[in-house]
């Protein structure tokens, strides 16, 4: 009998996997597609490659800020796609040179759970059966396509994250439905490259869920870089290459766009493989789980977006690790107080605990110190006329650290500095008897943390 079954090669069944066969469990992957999952073949790893080609553009454009002209910069879209697929390859063949090593078994199929017995849990494909002790379904999550009125009529012109990273050129015109993460994502991209981009967003402001203060200035950045909004706004219908919208005093507007993004959210894959035959209980659509990922049936676990609770990649490859520490001996439990979220716009944005919005809406008593990035040598001496800004929240009554949140490049390399000091409830006292590296951007946590006095 297998020790653990995992189904879904995504970020949180890769990594579970890896764990366990060095740790000498013995370990089936089952993964229809291809190793890494939407992350690397969809998601994180194609659009960073893709906005890093952008930010290699932006640089070489405006390189005279830096006493360095580069005459006619030019971009060839296909190249940046090519070199994208190239990146996506080469890294989920890493993937799979880690499961050889560790001497997990991969299995290329659809797998269906047919049930469990006493021989074990049984999982079918390929005309195989397998009999595992322990199961772990990491199915992962799909684009959420809500239903618009005319957007399937719309074919080709619509797109999701998926179909905009198989794009052969370069449109003209792009209208995005949502402001999240992902809207902002690809907003940022095609902005660098010269598209005209609008985005739709139905709630009062961008990137909800982030801090509210930094969500606003990146918008003012992206507005003088020529993105449209219109915010607080309900998509009502699509007619052919055009998005009909409600405005917040009731008119009715429209954008029109050569291509169509929806990026809405994304939502839990919880049918098409057998889930019903085990009785796994459901919560808000996602699978319900405990801190340590078990669902209600013994021996059955889940980890990564399926859960529908924080589909983050770095996310999920924690929780798998949490199962396969459990099921090897070592007392693990998920926590969710340090988990950074990052939006690789140019520039940067990130994030980690607790918002000042968050704060209030929980009563926690809190002061807050911020300061631009300009007080950061390398920041200015790197980023010209860049905007900028560190906010560090910490608790009233012991000066904790509660959150954390920056604009501005390198964000995304410093913000693991500030997980650890809330995983580990860091005081201001305690911060600022770190020592930071000179000249780094990340003395602007520092710098922030002092501000407090």
């Amino acid at each position: 009998m297998i020790d653990l079954a995992i189904i879904g090669g995504g970020p949180a069944g890769y990594v579970a996997a890896e764990r366990a066969g060095a740790k000498g469990l013995s370990v089936v992957l089952f993964e229809k597609k291809e190793l890494g999952g939407v992350c690397l073949n969809e998601g994180c790893i194609p659009t960073k490659t893709l906005l890093y080609g952008a930010k290699v553009y932006d640089t070489a454009v405006h390189g005279d800020k830096y006493g360095v002209s580069v005459q006619g910069a030019t971009f060839d879209f296909k190249k940046m796609m090519d070199r994208k697929n190239k990146v996506i390859r080469k890294l989920v063949g890493g993937v799979g040179a880690k499961m050889k090593a560790h001497q997990v078994t991969v299995i290329k199929g659809a797998a269906q759970i047919m049930g469990r017995s006493a021989e074990g849990i049984e999982i079918q494909c390929n005309g195989q059966s397998y009999k595992a002790a322990n199961l772990l379904i990491c199915t992962g999550s799909e684009a959420f396509v809500p239903p618009i009125p005319g957007l399937k009529e719309a074919g080709d012109v619509i797109l999701t994250n998926r179909e905009i990273l198989a794009l052969k050129e370069q449109p003209k015109k792009l209208v995005i439905i949502g402001g999240g993460v992902i809207g902002m994502e690809f907003a940022s991209f095609f902005n660098s490259l010269g598209t005209e981009v609008t985005v739709i967003e139905m709630l009062p402001e961008i990137l909800g869920g982030l801090d509210g203060e930094i969500s606003h200035m990146l918008q003012e950045i992206y507005a003088k870089k020529g993105v449209q909004f219109h915010l607080s706004c309900r998509v009502t219908e699509i007619k052919g290459n055009e998005v009909i919208y409600t405005t917040p005093d009731g008119k009715s507007e429209s954008a029109s766009g050569d291509k169509i993004l929806v990026s809405v959210g994304r939502r839990a894959v919880t049918q098409g493989f057998g889930l019903e035959t085990l009785g796994v209980e459901l919560n808000r659509g996602g699978i319900k789980v405990d801190n340590k990922m078990r669902t209600n049936v013994p021996g059955v676990y889940a980890a990564g977006d399926v859960t529908g609770f924080s589909l983050l990649a770095h996310t999920a490859s924690r929780e798998g690790e949490v199962v396969v520490n459990n099921l090897t001996g070592r007392a693990d439990q998920m926590r969710y107080d340090a988990i950074p979220g990052v939006v690789y716009t140019n520039p940067e944005v990130a994030g980690v605990g607790l918002t000042e919005e968050a704060a209030q809406k929980k009563g926690i008593a809190y002061r807050v110190a911020k300061l631009p990035m300009a007080y950061a040598g390398r920041f200015v001496a790197e980023n010209e006329g860049g905007t900028g800004l560190c906010k560090v929240l910490v608790g009233e009554q012991y000066g904790e650290v509660l959150g954390v949140h920056m604009l501005g490049n390198p964000c995304s390399e410093m913000i693991y500095g500030a997980c650890m000091a809330i995983e580990q409830e860091m005081t201001l006292e305690a911060m600022q008897e770190v020592v930071f590296p000179h000249p780094t951007v990340s003395e602007i946590f520092k710098e922030t943390i002092f501000s407090f006095e």
